[in-house]
């Protein structure tokens, strides 16, 4: 239809032969965007003159969490260690179910349409839920504190590294595991030898990444009960407490940094 109301422009080569050149759809993508924008701002009453009348005031709070209050430092300690111990438990877990959930959604392995479809989906309906959302119908079957946010993470975590895991798997190099199984090995047996060793790396490399991500995340599932250093920011914000905030803040910051260079440091290895 763009080609109907924009006909393509005539274009004469050197030996005199006409060629058709497309029109540019920038044009039509732009206005698009623009539309888009606009519906958006309408929507969501969206006010610019708001931003920066009052963006000021993050740097007023930023300036009250300046200095930060020391003292508080050993109340974190094992708000941070459940922070951490949710993370590492749930990617963990999550990470090690990926695999088998990966492998059944994975078409080239699975010969059986409706299996791996029953997965795909499964994956793709983990996905579309935020964290935060299953956080807070964790708290509703597992009561509030850790174990709802290792749930949550090892949910999200088990969707995340199941999309990556099963399209790796589809996109490898079949003929080693079609040798394997010509050989008399089964599926399963074929697939350790020959599908895993190529996505073994990629494997792991997104499991360390995930655990970066989930770091950040269990930080803020105290705000449904989930338990962690989210419970202290969301009590020091109530009370507008703000030294103590900056003393989370910091810690975090601190701690996330760390991971993420550990991290980092494996991930080059294996890639």
């Amino acid at each position: 239809m763009y080609d109907k109301l924009f006909p393509p422009r005539k274009v004469v080569l050197p030996n005199g032969k006409i060629v058709l050149e497309k029109r540019s759809r920038m044009p039509f993508i732009l206005l698009l965007v623009i539309l888009a924008v606009i519906l958006s701002v309408r929507f969501t009453e969206f006010s610019l003159q708001i931003l920066f009348t009052r963006i000021g005031q993050i740097f007023v709070i930023i300036g009250n969490m300046i200095p930060p209050d020391w003292s508080y430092l050993p109340h974190l300690w094992k708000a941070l260690m459940d922070t951490l111990q949710m993370s590492l438990i749930g990617s963990m877990m999550g990470a090690l179910l990926a695999l088998p959930v990966a492998v059944l959604a994975s078409s080239n392995i699975i010969r059986s349409r409706a299996i791996v479809t029953l997965f795909k989906i499964i994956l793709s309906l983990l996905r579309t839920l935020p964290t935060l959302v299953t956080a807070l119908i964790a708290t509703f079957v597992f009561g509030l504190g850790p174990t709802a946010g290792v749930v949550a993470i090892l949910l999200f975590t088990l969707s995340y590294v199941g999309k990556l895991m099963y399209e790796q798997i589809e996109n490898v190099d079949m003929g080693a595991f079609e040798a394997m199984e010509s050989i008399g090995m089964n599926r399963i047996q074929a697939f350790r030898y020959a599908v895993m060793p190529q996505v073994l790396p990629g494997y792991l490399s997104n499991s360390l990444f995930c655990f970066e991500g989930n770091v950040r995340y269990a930080a803020i599932l105290g705000y449904v009960g989930a338990g962690g250093v989210g419970l202290l920011i969301k009590e020091d914000l109530g009370w507008r407490d703000y030294p103590n905030l900056g003393m989370i803040i910091l810690t975090l910051v601190v701690t996330v940094y760390l991971i993420e260079t550990i991290s980092e440091h494996f991930r080059k290895k294996l890639i």
